[in-house]
């Protein structure tokens, strides 16, 4: 009964995915989409059967695509199980952050050197989005992916394809435990404003101010975390897909 209602999760949490080439890509975008997203959330079965039914495609690709999740460290192997979406403790999570906030900061640094005016105009209208949707009708969903294009768009202007290429994985083991960060309705408006003071430092051309800011906002962030896990059972129950430890 237990994996019915875990396919049955599953088959409701991804979208179809159109015919090509590289289904396997597709299928890994559509699956890491909806974990990040936490609609595949920590401890659902990544069922192939299931996945290829809803994605309308053949097992092999979408049987790639739960691997490389494994290999990214957004699902796990259980043993009489199969593949799950990780569960993250907070001690993992805090580890993560403090090697985020360090190259966090040095993408800001990176990007506030090769910021042109395309790209300030980019991340000013993504942070404007951003600001409307905090203060106006809350979408957590909306929220949690601008969080995520704001930082993939100072890696993109940094342009350190290896610098890159390690957030991305970092990242997205970190964002498993971010929904706990948004059950306070403060949490995403501080968000913001620490999106704009690392944006006014990048803009204003200094490199120190911006990789200072961008390792704050990191900083504040796991400071944010591990408070939220601490009063969960005083809110809502405890924080899903997080393990406290000692």
């Amino acid at each position: 009964m237990a994996t019915d209602k875990a396919q049955q999760a599953a088959h409701q949490a991804v979208n179809p995915v159109a015919a090509g080439s590289l289904l396997a890509d597709r299928a890994y975008d559509e699956l890491k989409a909806a974990v990040l997203a936490n609609r595949l959330r920590p401890g659902d079965a990544l069922s192939v059967p299931a996945l290829a039914s809803q994605m309308g495609i053949s097992r092999s690709p979408v049987r790639e695509a739960v691997q490389r999740l494994i290999h990214d460290g957004l699902a796990s192997h259980v043993p009489h199980r199969g593949a799950v979406v990780s569960t993250v403790d907070l001690d993992d999570v805090r580890q993560l952050y403090v090697v985020r906030e360090v190259m966090e900061g040095l993408a800001a640094r990176l990007a506030t050197e090769r910021l042109d005016a395309t790209k300030v105009g980019e991340l000013r209208d993504l942070l404007e989005q951003h600001e409307r949707v905090v203060t106006s009708d809350y979408d957590e969903r909306a929220h949690i992916e601008m969080d995520m294009a704001y930082h993939r768009l100072i890696r993109e202007v940094a342009g350190n394809t290896h610098l890159t290429s390690a957030l991305d994985t970092i990242q997205g083991k970190a964002h498993l435990a971010l929904h706990s960060l948004w059950r306070s309705p403060e949490a995403p408006r501080l968000a913001v404003a620490e999106h704009r003071r690392i944006f006014e430092a990048m803009t204003a051309g200094d490199p120190d101010e911006a990789e200072l800011a961008a390792r704050e906002h990191i900083r504040r962030l796991r400071i944010r975390l591990s408070q939220a896990v601490a009063s969960g059972p005083d809110q809502d129950g405890p924080v899903p897909g997080i393990h406290p430890v000692a």
